[in-house]
This record gives structure tokens, C-alpha cells and sequence, in this order.
């Protein structure tokens, strides 16, 4: 049974008005999928295929020329001259939908994409499941310590597979080939070493220095490897908020993995029980309502409009939400009884923004919805809620 996607209305109306869509995110998201389910009438190549990307690359025209009604272009990063053949072709027909694209690098792709297709392609992100959609199918953990360490790539639910085998395999599967193929790393096991020193800071402020000196590697390696990590959909680096309200503010990035699952194994996490007692549960936890907020929007092809807030003082905010009229701050609490001291930074927040602040959240590990001073407290299960924010 397949899991239906928020993004396949997304994707289906994209392809109405654009000749070209491109599908990006992280191996194992489920793109191919997606694409196959939503455009099943259409020819499909796989440019992982040796023989396909040879004849791709080599007769770029030839092989465009097999498909005159468009096609499919799975991992199309892996022959990123094609793009600027994939123009003519589409200026000649003149048809929204011609060909749909996936890849699984974001910064090489997109900027082969911006360069060749401008103007034609339609970019849409696609991460592993949101819980609304495993809820819907009926799929999702029904504790919050089983969905953090379970995470959500679709074939641990697709395939009922055991987490922590199949997360062993992605990581000697495909992130250590990409990283082959990405940057020159001469001592793999010095990278698996910072993969896992990056599990053990999601939720913090991103320290290359002391990363780089944990991992006995060079600022500079440091910092291409976390360009190697953004580029794969592993982590993102959510950016402090700008405005200042009179304060002086912490200038420095919030590194997140996208997905608990993987971080919790990179932690060495085998199971619920475990990271019930574990110190990064409460990590994990922000870790995955970022992951599940960021999704909220790329499911709908929109860029993320997450923020920090933290001043040099220690005042901070876990997330502002950044919508057309205003900033709607929110904070996230593992815990299972709502305390009094979770409100703290909102309300001080509050008395800092004045009348630039929108209505706040506060979302937390237990199972009862309630509003408290103003403030909507939403229990995880319940963070689909906030899509429409």
C-alpha cells in the first residue's frame, strides 16, 4: 500500500504550468515514487544506469530524441550537461509537463537548473514522511520515542524494515558514496567520526571550529563537509532571525538533521527505551519538529520561513515563524506535563516584539491540546495544526 503524499497536488499543479518540474531531496525519499504514481503514462529513465547515462552524455540529442511526449529523468545530477540540451527541447514544444526531473544534490542541481532551465522549471523538495501523512495511512508510531527513533524514510514503513539495519545501510550505501562523488575524502572513517559529531549537536549553534578540532580535521574540511551534508538533504542550518528588538543577538546557525531516525542511529540509539532516558531526547525532539515544519512548506514548494531567536544574554525563542503580517513565535518542550517555566522565553519574547508579534505556540511531548495566557500549547501528534501558520 502506498503512502499518499502532500506533495503529489503540488507536484500535479506545478507540471500544469511549468514545461519542467524538478523533484529534489534526500535518497530514499520517495521521489521516484512519487513522480512514477503521479505521471504513470510517462516514460521513465534512470540516470544511475551506466548505459543510459553514457548515451546521455555522450548523444544528449539522440537520447532526448527517444522520448518526443517527455519523460522522466530520475537522479538527473548525474548528467547535469543534459539540462542545457533539456532547453532547446522544451522551447521547441511549448507544453507545460514535458519532462519531470529528479535529483538528489540541491546545490550542484539547482545551479545547473537556474543556469539552463531558467524560467522553465518548477523546483519542488521532497522529504521523507510528514506523520500527518503516515497517520493517514495509518503507519504512524503511536509514541513519540518509537516516531523519533523509527524517523521517516518510506521504505522502513514501505517495507516494514528493521530502523537501525537499514540506517546502517544508508549510510555505507548512499552517503558515503555521494561523499565520494561530492568532495575528495581520503579517510572515510574521519568523515563517519564528524557524521556522528554532527548527531551529537543537532539542536545546537553550529561550531566548526570546535567540530573541526573534535573531528582532527581543518576548519576549511569542516566546512565543506557540511556543504556536503546541506547538499544531500541531511541537516539544515536554520538561520537566526535578523531583526534585533534592542538586543544584541547570536549571529551563528542552528545545525538540525531532517531526520531523528538517522540521528538517533548516528548517536548510537538502537530503540524507544533507550531514548526515553537518553540526554538527547529533548534535542531529537526539537530536531524533529523543525524536520516536520520544514516539510509543512516544501510540500507546497515554498521556502522555508524558519527562524531562531537567541541574544547574547541567553534569551532565545526555538523557532519564529515568518508569515506576511507577522512573527509567530513558538517553542518545543519533550516533556509530558506542560510546566509553567516552558512560557518563559515566549513571554519574554512577547514584551521584546511589542506589536510585531503573532500568535504563539507551544508544542510539547504529551497528548492534550490547551491555551494557556494566550498561547496555543499543541501536543505532537497535533503539529500538522501549524501547516497553515
Amino acid at each position: 500500500m502506498l503512502v499518499p503524499r502532500e506533495a503529489e497536488m503540488t507536484l500535479q499543479k506545478l507540471a500544469a504550468g511549468y514545461p519542467v518540474v524538478a523533484v529534489t531531496g534526500p535518497r530514499q525519499s520517495g521521489k521516484t515514487t512519487l513522480v512514477r504514481n503521479c505521471f504513470a503514462s510517462k516514460a521513465y529513465v534512470s540516470l544511475e544506469e551506466l548505459d543510459q547515462r553514457e548515451f546521455a552524455s555522450h548523444d544528449p540529442r539522440g537520447f532526448l530524441a527517444q522520448y518526443p511526449d517527455g519523460a522522466i529523468l530520475d537522479e538527473v545530477q548525474r548528467c547535469p550537461d543534459l539540462l542545457s540540451y533539456l532547453q532547446s527541447r522544451v522551447d521547441e514544444a511549448r507544453q507545460p509537463g514535458q519532462f519531470i526531473l529528479t535529483g538528489s544534490q540541491q546545490f550542484d542541481l539547482h545551479a545547473h537548473i537556474t543556469q539552463s532551465l531558467a524560467g522553465r522549471v518548477a523546483l519542488l523538495p521532497l522529504l521523507p514522511f510528514t506523520r500527518d501523512e503516515l497517520a493517514t495511512a495509518k503507519r504512524a508510531p503511536s509514541r513519540l520515542d518509537e516516531q523519533l527513533v523509527t524517523g521517516s524514510y518510506p521504505p522502513i514503513y514501505d517495507r516494514q524494515l528493521e530502523p537501525g539495519l537499514w540506517y546502517g545501510n544508508y549510510v555505507s550505501t548512499y552517503i558515503e558514496r555521494d561523499v565520494r562523488r561530492m568532495v575528495n575524502v581520503r579517510d572515510l572513517s574521519s568523515f563517519q567520526r564528524f557524521l556522528r559529531l554532527c548527531a551529537g549537536r543537532t539542536g545546537q549553534l553550529l561550531n566548526l571550529s570546535a567540530l573541526a578540532n573534535d573531528c582532527g580535521i581543518t576548519h576549511n574540511t569542516a566546512k565543506a563537509w557540511i556543504s556536503v551534508l546541506e547538499a544531500s538533504y541531511l541537516v539544515h542550518l536554520l538561520p537566526p532571525h535578523h531583526r534585533n528588538f534592542n538586543k544584541r543577538l547570536i549571529k551563528t546557525p542552528k545545525l538540525y538533521f531532517f531526520d531523528t531516525g538517522l540521528a538517533a542511529w548516528l548517536l548510537g540509539i538502537k530503540d524507544a527505551a533507550t531514548l526515553r532516558v537518553h540526554a538527547h531526547r529533548g534535542a531529537l525532539f526539537e530536531t524533529w519538529v523543525i524536520g516536520e515544519l520544514l516539510k509543512f512548506r516544501y510540500n507546497r514548494a515554498l521556502p522555508s520561513n524558519l527562524f531562531f531567536w537567541r541574544d547574547r544574554t541567553g534569551n532565545e525563542v526555538d523557532v519564529l515563524i515568518e508569515n506576511a503580517s507577522a512573527l509567530l513565535p513558538l517553542e518545543i518542550k519533550s516533556g509530558e506535563t506542560v510546566n509553567a517555566s516552558f512560557f518563559d522565553g515566549l513571554e519574554n519574547w512577547w514584551s521584546l516584539a511589542g506589536k510585531r508579534a503573532g500568535p504563539a505556540y507551544l508544542v510539547y511531548g504529551g497528548n492534550s491540546a490547551q491555551t494557556r495566557q494566550t498561547i496555543t500549547v499543541l501536543p505532537w501528534k497535533q503539529l500538522g495544526n501549524l501547516a497553515t501558520a
